[in-house]
């Protein structure tokens, strides 16, 4: 049946609002989408302001150092020695710029890829109270494979010795550092060092 000329004269104005109403829906719910993603892809402002200092904490541990391992974040890299649960106490900490890193005993220099190099001396051994090692690296000049990373350049080993042990981290330039200590849930800890990717 065919629709009588006034009706379809009054239909084409209805439809033509209803058109505009589901443009203007469409049209407001890609632009929320696009506020999301807009607010999702926002840059975190980073606030490393650590300064490039040494960090030090003071005392030893009988606990001993099994692992080195490393992470990348968005506002840093990030390098974790892991210590076991085994003695008492939180280890100490000396982390410093240094114009060189040398090994424990020997002296001599470890070398290191970047415009600057840290020393870290975590106050924990690698071996146990029988002399054997708890950390064994593969490869001592490349403890960690930091290819990649924004601001490590090379993590070495620099030696074990007198309830102490030295670690050198080559870094990209002489940027913001921290160092910290976390409690493990088996009475372990890990000694966290950060190095910013740019100076806030």
């Amino acid at each position: 049946m065919s629709t009588p000329l006034r009706h379809r004269r009054t239909l084409r104005p209805l439809l033509l609002v209803a058109a505009l109403a589901i443009a203007s829906t469409t049209a407001g719910a890609a632009a929320s989408t696009a506020g999301a993603n807009t607010s999702s892809t926002t840059a975190t402002v980073c606030e490393t302001e650590w300064g490039s200092l040494a960090k030090k904490r003071a005392p030893y541990t009988g606990k001993q150092i099994t692992d080195v391992r490393a992470g990348r974040h968005q506002c840093f890299d990030r390098l974790v020695i892991d210590l076991n649960g085994a003695g008492p106490g939180r280890p100490g900490f000396h982390v410093k710029y240094a114009a060189r890193v040398t090994r424990d005993g020997s002296g001599t220099t470890v070398r290191l890829r970047g415009r600057a190099q840290l020393r870290l001396i975590v106050k924990a051994p690698a071996y146990d109270d029988s002399g054997d090692p708890t950390y064994r690296p593969a490869n001592r000049r490349e403890l960690v494979d930091v290819a990649g990373y924004r601001t490590f350049r090379q993590v070495a080993w620099a030696g074990t010795h007198e309830g102490q042990t030295t670690i050198g981290l080559g870094v990209r330039a002489r940027l913001p550092m921290r160092v910290f200590v976390l409690n493990d849930p088996d009475g372990g800890h890990r000694v966290i060092v950060d190095v910013a990717h740019e100076w806030s």
